[in-house]
């Protein structure tokens, strides 16, 4: 996925009147305000009623849909092997997004969490808070994309370093 096509992609969306919040590496990429490593997927947090509208937008955009996990997500890849992938969200009374694991569970992208600003090439971008992105790092063996992203957030933010990151090569 390359600058140009996250924000088709979120351009699409937006003009369908579907809210989405970039998450995962390209969120982090946002925050920072520069584009630092190749990422294989757009992750987009957005709410579950329009989880519908935004399938048929990206099927306009020649994605159809891979990994069919909803109400928890959704992975869809275009021919060309481009790829997104949806992570749904209902909103309770005090704005916190809950996304219903496939174990029953929810996790929560609270509301402050979802306050996030960020740029892709040049542009303004709603994204996840750098304190969420961490936080949705964490438990889990991490991989070289997870120590390069905690790595930009804390630096960039001043925020301290998990201790599930600490001793570890960033």
């Amino acid at each position: 996925m390359d600058e140009d096509e996250v924000l088709r992609v979120i351009d699409q969306l937006t003009a369908a009147g579907i809210r989405v919040w970039v998450d995962g590496g390209w969120g982090v990429d946002a925050l920072v305000g520069r584009h630092t490593r190749r990422h294989d997927d757009l992750d987009l947090a957005l709410p579950l009623v329009d989880v519908d509208r935004a399938l048929r937008v990206l099927a306009a955009l020649g994605y159809h849909v891979v990994d069919d996990e909803l109400p928890t997500r959704a992975d869809l890849q275009a021919d060309d092997d481009r790829r997104v992938d949806l992570h749904p969200l209902t909103f309770d009374t005090d704005r916190n997004g809950l996304q219903q694991l496939q174990d029953g569970s929810f996790g929560t992208y609270t509301a402050d969490g979802l306050r996030g600003e960020g740029t892709i090439a040049g542009r303004r971008v709603d994204c996840l808070t750098p304190d969420l992105q961490i936080r949705f790092h964490l438990g889990y063996p991490p991989d070289d994309n997870d120590r390069h992203d905690v790595r930009l957030l804390t630096e960039r933010f001043g925020l301290p370093l998990p201790s599930e990151y600490q001793g570890k090569r960033l």
